[in-house]
């Protein structure tokens, strides 16, 4: 799928969203993977202060961790990145 028809999907439900899918949308908004522990996936972005993290539990992502993509999205005016 596109991640701008992801960003769509996952923008009107942020519930039983995959991690994979919800990795895919970060990284396609220009986060990446700093480190992970366990099963925390800590992201960083040059134009975002804090970091963001996404959590992998049995494929899928927590659902306020979504929220918290999408409210970085909104406060920070990220874009997709053509090339993915």
């Amino acid at each position: 799928m596109s991640p701008r028809r992801l960003l769509k999907r996952i923008a009107r439900a942020q519930h039983n969203v995959r991690f994979s899918d919800a990795l895919t949308l970060a990284q396609a908004l220009g986060f990446r993977l700093a480190r992970t522990e366990g099963s925390h996936h800590i992201l960083i972005h040059p134009a975002v202060r804090e970091p963001l993290n996404l959590q992998n539990v049995r494929g899928q992502a927590k659902s306020y961790q979504v929220k918290q993509l999408l409210q970085v999205v909104e406060r920070y005016n990220l874009h997709l990145d053509e090339e993915i």
